[in-house]
């Protein structure tokens, strides 16, 4: 990894410090660019999830989708946690500890907002920064871009209706017409963009063209991931710096849900006798989240002030720091998860 990489944790805490700071300090300058919209949607947020988004998802080949078979047990359990487990615990989690452990704490006209965040939070499986994760843990990189390549095609037609129905079972209301603006903004336009520009480059010059532009673009990717991790928090700096207990309550949720599902995936995975080089980035797709595209979401939807806004920004504030004690936890483990089993398989 290269040097900004290494010490990413770094990088995201300044950025987090230096946006809650600045946005509390000057929050008239926030608001003017909150009220910078289009059909409901922050264009400088939109901007920089484009910038951010796809070069990291030139690097997914999706005829990488024809070696699902080679995996198919890691691939099985990862699809099961992201889309049969994950959103459905998080809404469970969300409507037992804000509506009613915390409930007494939360301003009782924001709850279904941050229920709604924490929705959109889980119900798309991390895709850019898995290949982050997947190279910590020292994983199959056939397996993480397969199966990085499917979730990406399940979650063009399954995130808005999946969205749909949990905010409808948490008795929200669901806003379609913004909902599906910002799944064609940030998933269906960004991958064809991807896809159309890494055909292209492939077309003229190879693989080798393709990992020059891969080089020049990964740092304009990770500014852009910076820059919006300032603005995100920004937007938000008065209410973090005004209530910390709120942020400590949603954030609660959250972590039980990362080490929920990781170590589900990861258990499931060793019970079918799944070697670790898959485990590892299976567990961690399964339990990381696309908290760009919630984030995303979440401001185009219920706008920049807004409960869901706050609940996916704590999202990303925790998100780093628990997925690398995740990575911690898959590889400190690893002479135990290849310790035959009793009954083996």
């Amino acid at each position: 990894m290269g040097f900004f990489e290494r010490y990413l944790t770094l990088w995201v805490a300044l950025c987090i410090v230096v946006g809650t700071l600045v946005g509390h300090r000057w929050p008239a300058a926030f608001e003017r660019l909150g009220s910078i919209e289009w059909a409901q949607v922050n264009l400088p947020v939109a901007v920089l999830i484009w910038v951010m988004i796809v070069p990291m998802l030139m690097k997914i080949d999706f005829g990488a989708l024809r070696q699902v078979g080679q995996h198919w047990r890691g691939i099985g359990t990862t699809l099961f946690i992201n889309w049969a487990v994950k959103p459905f615990s998080m809404a469970l989690l969300g409507w037992f500890f804000l509506r009613h452990v915390f409930g007494p704490w939360l301003p009782a006209d924001q709850v279904d907002s941050y229920i709604a965040g924490l929705i959109l939070l889980a119900a798309a499986p991390c895709t850019a920064m898995v290949f982050v994760w997947s190279n910590l843990c020292r994983g199959d990189a056939a397996f993480t871009l397969s199966q990085v390549a499917l979730n990406d095609a399940i979650m063009v037609v399954a995130f808005a209706p999946l969205v749909a129905l949990l905010l409808g079972i948490s008795s929200i209301t669901v806003p379609w017409a913004t909902l599906v603006i910002s799944v064609g903004l940030y998933i269906v336009v960004p991958v064809i963009i991807a896809t159309g520009v890494r055909a292209w480059v492939m077309r003229n010059g190879g693989q080798a063209r393709l990992d020059g532009w891969l080089a020049r673009l990964g740092p304009l990717s990770l500014a852009a991931l910076l820059l919006m991790l300032v603005l995100l928090f920004g937007f938000q700096g008065q209410q973090i710096l005004a209530q910390p207990l709120v942020i400590a309550m949603l954030a609660v949720p959250i972590l039980i849900q990362v080490y929920f599902n990781s170590g589900l995936a990861y258990l499931l995975n060793r019970k079918l006798g799944v070697a670790h080089c898959v485990a590892g980035p299976s567990a961690l797709i399964g339990a990381s989240n696309f908290f760009e595209l919630a984030v995303a979401t979440a401001v185009s939807v219920f706008g920049v002030h807004s409960g869901a806004a706050l609940a996916t920004v704590v999202g990303v504030l925790i998100e780093v720091p628990v997925m690398l004690s995740v990575v911690r936890i898959v590889n400190r483990s690893r002479s135990w998860y290849e310790r035959p089993q009793a009954g083996g398989i």
